[in-house]
């Protein structure tokens, strides 16, 4: 990575329904860091930072060369001392359930009398996220209303930010396997265990979905997490339904207000029933049992 302390340039990509993984792995081995936003309509938006000695005719070289379909883009040149802690991994602390969520931007934790979580996000899902409070929340109902679970599985990861959650809350008496198809986010969900101390209960793995044989010999899961995104959601629906023990819990998340009813319908088509929904803006998730 260069340039890592002065300013840089970023680039904004239009926001799109989801990136071909040519097109993600590109971007991902061209830029020095690379995050996704989630616009409100669900969409995909890549914010790459690069030197600022990058030049933008490479990407178009690469759309001629490659034969790559990039979206469209806006480049800007970010004037910061530290570029990387001022504008990619800071965001302010926020209480949500029974937690307390910090930054590593952050000297030390905030006064709070809630559990803390101390996490660096800088590439993978936003930690501060609508998705993400609702799955707090609904982890920290969880905490009050069921029995403690042994084995839970984080699809998509991200920042491992819901598995290290169970974990401090059911006091490291749990064990947790989080995937992610992008070795990043898998990367930085073991900092973040380690961060936190709970390497010993939270594994991150790298995996396509339900494909890696280490998920099917550690079912069933007491409770699944997913917060991904619809599409996916419905794809994964019936995996997850097998993959998860009777009675279980599935907590789902990253769909808007328009999907939610095809979301649910396809879920309980496999067998799910509904326990609770929850909605933040037009953003939706749902607690579903087994």
């Amino acid at each position: 990575m260069h340039n890592i302390g002065k300013s840089c340039k970023l680039y904004r990509f239009e926001p799109t329904e989801g990136l071909a993984e040519k097109e993600a792995e590109y971007l991902e081995e061209t830029f020095a860091v690379v995050a996704i936003n989630y616009t409100d309509d669900g969409k995909e938006e890549y914010v790459c930072y690069a030197p600022l000695e990058f030049d933008a005719q490479t990407l178009e070289t690469a759309k001629q060369t490659r034969a790559l379909h990039l979206p469209s883009y806006q480049e800007e040149i970010l004037e910061s001392k530290n570029w990387l802690k001022e504008n990619v991994i800071k965001f302010a602390p926020f209480e949500i359930g029974e937690f307390m969520i910090y930054g590593i931007h952050e000297a030390v934790c905030p006064s709070t009398a809630k559990i803390p979580v101390q996490v660096y996000a800088a590439t993978a899902f936003g930690s501060e996220h609508q998705t993400t409070k609702m799955c707090l929340t609904a982890i920290s109902e969880l905490h009050q209303t069921t029995t403690k679970p042994h084995y839970i599985l984080d699809m998509g990861t991200g920042s491992g930010i819901l598995s290290i959650c169970a974990a401090k809350i059911w006091n490291k008496d749990v064990k947790i396997l989080a995937v992610d198809i992008d070795d990043e986010a898998v990367d930085v969900t073991n900092n973040n265990a380690i961060t936190n101390n709970v390497e010993d209960c939270v594994q991150a793995i790298l995996s396509d979905g339900y494909n890696n044989p280490k998920i099917k010999a550690t079912a069933p899961y007491d409770m699944i997490f997913a917060n991904i995104l619809a599409n996916p959601l419905k794809e994964m629906a019936n995996a997850a339904y097998q993959n998860l023990s009777q009675g279980g819990c599935y907590l789902i998340s990253g769909f808007i207000d328009n999907q939610e009813n095809d979301i649910i319908k396809q879920h309980k088509r496999v067998g799910f029933s509904v326990i609770k929904t929850y909605q933040m803006e037009n953003w939706r998730a749902a607690l579903l049992q087994k």
